[in-house]
């Protein structure tokens, strides 16, 4: 069984730069091998997709963050990162990752549930 873990949140200022982590443990899990995809829910609103990236490093991002954010992936420490750069209030947010593939272009997660996800902070 897969397990996904999130760190790197913070605060920060607007216009400032984050990295977060994605580190996928699980005795044949590759984050090689698999579609993950970030995802972010603000205070009061439904949990939005952000970035993904394929088996075949295909990567998609949400029009907001085109630009701005980049996903890309380590198969040696198995771990999917976010770049995140010129940061706004508006990506204030937990964000999250897990697991999934693509279907007609799509990113589809798995449905095997969230983690605990990391806040991302970022003031005015």
């Amino acid at each position: 069984q897969v397990q996904l873990v999130e760190s790197g949140g913070g605060l920060v200022q607007a216009g400032g730069s984050l990295r977060l982590s994605c580190v996928a443990s699980g005795r044949t899990f590759s984050v090689n091998a698999n579609a993950i995809g970030w995802y972010r829910q603000a205070p009061g609103k439904q949990r939005e997709w952000v970035a993904s990236i394929s088996s075949g490093g295909y990567t998609d991002y949400e029009d907001s963050v085109k630009g701005r954010f980049t996903i890309s992936r380590d198969s040696a420490k198995n771990t999917v990162y976010l770049q995140m750069n010129s940061l706004k209030p508006e990506d204030t947010a937990v964000y999250y990752c897990t697991s999934g593939r693509y279907y007609s272009g799509r990113y589809i997660p798995s449905g095997n549930g969230w983690g605990q996800g990391t806040q991302v902070t970022v003031s005015t």
